[in-house]
């Protein structure tokens, strides 16, 4: 698949900052340290629906780590997948009478233009999980000759990952067995399916259905299951002990920790990714935010309304992203003024230095992207140039070169 278009990313003046990050496995805010090329995979939409607010939060955050890592001198590899195949969309697309493959192209066009627009750096690799299947049946095949994945006997002979496969399952989420029985059957799992050796152990390769899309491989007509094509676009694209993997918290239980689990058994390497980082969720007026009960904030909804799309990143900006937070007329309503006075004051011929501010700002964001400290540096150097304070001719280039390079916004 195609990435959406970038955006040149201005230098900024001064020293950088390593970036230190909250890594889920550990529960420690500890440092990346990428090599020369920064390693990064972010788990992908499924594309049934347009990108809600909640979607924006998450690539938004990781966005930022792309960022710091290029103002410390690292090129960034950077791999986004599309789960363009799944039970998501074929029951959407079946209750809407329409083409699963047209609605998964529609919505991840949609997707492009949201995050073009929201001026998200785009991956390096953007990469369907359609078109892995040779890769992910490969897989399959290594992982039942190892021992690490089954057949149900039964009419369908669905194929199955043993969960404790790796001596080690468990390690990226901390969650005990109770946590992840719920969490397993609420996020895509399927404990009670007859046949299987442990309610735990994941679907991997599924069996042709009459009705059902599938494709002919040495397994059997089938599709694969969800958490493995993570798995390999990573390490197919990434390799082993790639430097973040990241997503919304949503996805630590199940998702994440089979992604890690498959991987793992595949290479007989640990770990997966030096660091598993989750945003947090984000709500409308005090409630989750969700599908079912019909309460999503969609980007191009608000972009359709003629919101400036720098309003919404600096909306969501405002709070910090391992937080569950909600969105309300007057987060965006703030998110605008901001907006607007930042640009006024960028505008000024002259300003309060800008070094203190540039430090503050890497400072902030480079202890586990604390936006919320960032923007309040900027408001205070704001204030002061919109008072008269300052005459700095370089200063107002300088901070608006650094908003653009580290926060992503254009003034």
């Amino acid at each position: 698949m195609q990435p959406w278009s970038s955006v040149p990313v201005p230098e900024v003046p001064g020293t950088p900052r390593p970036l230190r990050l909250f890594d889920t496995a550990t529960g420690e805010v500890r440092p990346t340290e990428p090599g020369r090329v920064a390693r990064m995979y972010v788990c992908g939409i499924t594309p049934y629906d347009a990108t809600h607010l909640g979607h924006a939060a998450t690539y938004l955050a990781f966005d930022l780590v792309h960022r710091m890592w290029l103002d410390n001198g690292h090129q960034v590899h950077y791999v986004q997948n599309v789960t363009d195949i799944d039970d998501p969309l074929l029951e959407r697309a079946d209750r809407d009478n329409e083409d699963w493959i047209v609605l998964g192209m529609r919505e991840t066009a949609l997707f492009r233009e949201d995050m073009e627009a929201l001026r998200v750096l785009p991956p390096a690799d953007f990469v369907g999980a359609v078109e892995t299947i040779p890769e992910i049946v490969e897989a399959v095949g290594k992982l039942l000759s190892s021992g690490a994945a089954y057949r149900v006997d039964d009419e369908y002979p669905d194929v199955y990952f043993r969960h404790q496969a790796t001596g080690r399952f468990g390690y990226e989420s901390n969650y005990d067995e109770a946590t992840m029985r719920k969490f397993f059957a609420e996020r895509g799992g399927d404990p009670q399916r007859p046949g299987k050796e442990h309610p735990l152990d994941a679907l991997l390769w599924r069996a042709a259905r009459d009705g059902e899309p599938s494709w002919d491989s040495e397994l059997g007509p089938g599709r694969p299951g969800w958490h493995l094509e993570c798995s390999v676009i990573a390490l197919n694209r990434l390799g082993l002990g790639f430097d973040v993997q990241g997503g919304g918290s949503d996805l630590i239980f199940p998702h994440h920790e089979f992604s890690a689990a498959h991987a793992e058994s595949l290479t007989g390497e640990f770990p997966f990714a030096r660091h598993y980082c989750h945003a947090g969720m984000i709500g409308l007026d005090g409630e989750k935010m969700s599908k079912s009960k019909g309460n999503l904030v969609f980007v191009s909804r608000l972009r359709g309304d003629r919101v400036d799309p720098m309003a919404i990143r600096l909306a969501l900006l405002d709070g910090h992203y391992r937080t569950d937070r909600s969105w309300t007329a007057d987060v965006l309503t703030a998110g605008a003024a901001r907006l607007a006075r930042w640009r006024q004051a960028v505008a000024l011929p002259a300003g309060p230095a800008a070094e203190p501010v540039v430090d503050r700002i890497r400072d902030r964001l480079a202890d586990d992207l604390d936006t919320e400290q960032a923007l309040r540096a900027v408001d205070a150097w704001v204030d002061e140039a919109l008072a008269g304070s300052g005459t700095d001719a370089d200063a107002p280039q300088a901070v608006r070169a650094t908003v653009d390079a580290l926060l992503g916004v254009e003034l």
